[in-house]
C-alpha cells in the first residue's frame, strides 16, 4: 500500500519551514506555497516538495560539502545557478534564475547533463501583447496570466457576449474562434431541432439501424432476464413504453405502429420547409 501523502496548509512544519500562505503561482498542477525559514528567510516551494520533504530550509543549512561542485554564479542555458535550496536523494538542488525573469529549483544532475535549460519558457511561446486583437469572434481585452505555469492566457470578449479565458498560441493559431458558442450553435443547426425535436435523429432512426440493436429493428430489444421482447420509442425528449410482448414479431409490430408519431411529425416539418425535402432527395 502506498504511503498517504500529507495535507498541505498554513502551518504545516517540514524541517525548518513553516508554510505560511498559498500564492496564486502553480507549478504544473501543484500549488506553490511561502514558506518561513527559522532563519528567517523566505522561499517558494510547490507541494511535491513539502510532502515529499526534500527540501527542509531555505538553503541555510545546505552548505556545498566537499567533493561537491559549488555552481553558484555558474550559467546553464538561460538559468544562473544562486545557491542550494535543498538535497534530493541524488544530490543537490539548487536555486536558478532564468533570463526571462522566471525562477526555478533544479537538480544539479539535470543542470550538469543540460536537462534543464530555463524556467520552461523554452517549451512555451513567448508573451506577446494582444490587447486589442481580433480572432474570428473574439476581441482580446487583456493579460490573463501564466494560469497553469506552462502557456499565456487572454482575457477575451465573445461576439456573443460572453467572456472567456484563451491561450495566447490557440488565438494565434485559430484553434479557438469563440468563446464556445460556435460549436454550440452548429451543433443545434445540424441536428435542426424544431419544437425539441431533432429531424435529423427522427431521419436517422427511421433510415438507419443503430450498431447496438440486436433485434434488427430499432426500438425493440429482447430482456435477458425474462426472454420477453420489449417496444420503446422516443419523441420529443421523452421515451415511451409501447409494451413487453412474447414474440419479437409483436414487439416490432407495436414500434411500427408508434412510429407513427415519427411520420406525421416529419410531413408536417417537409411541408413547412420544402427546401429539407428536396435537400434530403
Amino acid at each position: 500500500m502506498s504511503e498517504e501523502r500529507p495535507k498541505i496548509n498554513i502551518g504545516y512544519r517540514v524541517g525548518k519551514l513553516t508554510v505560511e500562505e498559498r500564492t496564486e503561482q502553480k507549478r504544473g498542477s501543484y500549488s506553490v506555497w511561502r514558506c518561513r525559514c527559522d532563519c528567517g528567510n523566505e522561499i517558494l516551494l510547490d507541494t511535491r516538495y513539502l510532502q515529499r520533504g526534500t527540501i527542509t530550509d531555505c538553503g541555510c543549512s545546505s552548505v556545498v560539502g566537499p567533493g561537491q561542485r559549488d555552481i553558484t554564479g555558474m550559467r546553464f542555458g538561460k538559468l544562473i545557478a544562486e545557491k542550494p535550496v535543498g538535497k534530493d536523494k541524488n544530490g543537490l538542488i539548487w536555486h536558478c534564475k532564468c533570463d526571462c525573469g522566471g525562477e526555478v529549483d533544479a537538480p544539479l544532475r539535470q543542470l550538469n547533463a543540460g536537462y534543464r535549460k530555463s524556467c520552461g519558457c523554452l517549451s512555451r511561446p513567448p508573451l506577446e501583447d494582444l490587447t486589442g486583437l481580433r480572432c474570428h469572434m473574439l476581441t482580446v481585452t487583456g493579460y490573463a496570466g501564466k494560469l497553469d505555469n506552462r502557456a499565456h492566457y487572454w482575457n477575451c470578449q465573445c461576439d456573443c457576449g460572453n467572456t472567456t479565458v484563451v491561450r495566447q498560441d490557440y488565438l494565434k493559431n485559430g484553434k479557438r474562434k469563440s468563446c464556445g458558442c460556435i460549436k454550440e450553435t452548429t451543433i443545434y443547426e445540424n441536428m435542426k431541432f424544431i419544437e425539441g425535436t431533432s429531424v435529423r435523429t427522427l431521419e436517422s432512426v427511421r433510415d438507419k439501424l443503430r450498431s447496438n440493436n440486436t433485434s434488427g429493428y430499432t426500438g425493440v430489444y429482447q430482456t435477458k432476464k425474462t426472454g420477453k421482447w420489449n417496444a420503446q420509442i422516443t419523441f420529443q425528449g421523452k421515451v415511451y413504453t409501447l409494451g413487453v410482448f412474447d414474440t419479437r414479431k409483436e414487439a416490432i409490430k407495436a414500434r411500427m405502429k408508434g412510429e407513427e408519431m415519427h411520420e406525421n411529425f416529419l410531413e408536417w416539418y417537409y411541408s413547412e420547409h420544402p427546401e429539407e425535402k428536396q435537400k434530403k432527395k
